[in-house]
């Protein structure tokens, strides 16, 4: 089925055009919202001398401009429905962050690479144990590489519960 709307259909959607549109919009203002209260205990100074605080507030204040603005055309330019979505991706996906802030600390950059990875890349339907365990170990091998070694970041490669089996 296309996108495209049948101009017939158009004139029986009502006030809302594009429930997508007008989804997207919602959603970047109330990420616009709850980041610009997050931000309201730093300084943001002055345009002469800058705060911690003012790039925060143009990037949430551009964020909520564009939300607004996709809230406004959802009433008046035609697009797509919103369809029903599972909640597999943002589980896994979100799961996956967890799981590294869980295990970085404990089990290291060396544990807590793989396994949050793994967890995050089964949110696709396209999964495959065999490929993500490659990808993900790859890519820890690159992150331990540019993080610890090149910039020399106090990552823990190795946790406090796997300091007594790698004593090195």
């Amino acid at each position: 089925m296309s996108d495209q709307v049948a101009p017939s259909e158009d004139q029986s959607r009502g006030l809302i055009k594009s429930t997508q549109e007008l989804g997207a919009g919602l959603f970047l203002i109330a990420i616009a919202l709850f980041f610009y209260w997050q931000g309201l205990d730093l300084p943001r100074g002055s345009l002469r001398a800058l705060g911690p605080g003012m790039l925060p507030l143009a990037l949430v204040t551009l964020l909520g401009v564009g939300g607004l603005m996709m809230v406004i055309f959802s009433l008046f330019e035609v697009g797509p429905r919103l369809e029903r979505w599972s909640l597999r991706g943002p589980f896994f996906v979100f799961g996956g962050i967890i799981l590294f802030a869980l295990l970085i600390r404990t089990c290291g950059l060396m544990v807590a690479g793989p396994v949050s990875m793994i967890f995050g890349m089964m949110a696709s339907d396209e999964f495959e144990l065999k490929e993500a365990t490659i990808f993900s170990v790859a890519m820890t091998i690159v992150c331990i590489l540019l993080f610890k070694t090149l910039l020399r970041l106090p990552i823990p490669v190795i946790g406090t519960l796997l300091e007594p089996f790698f004593p090195f």
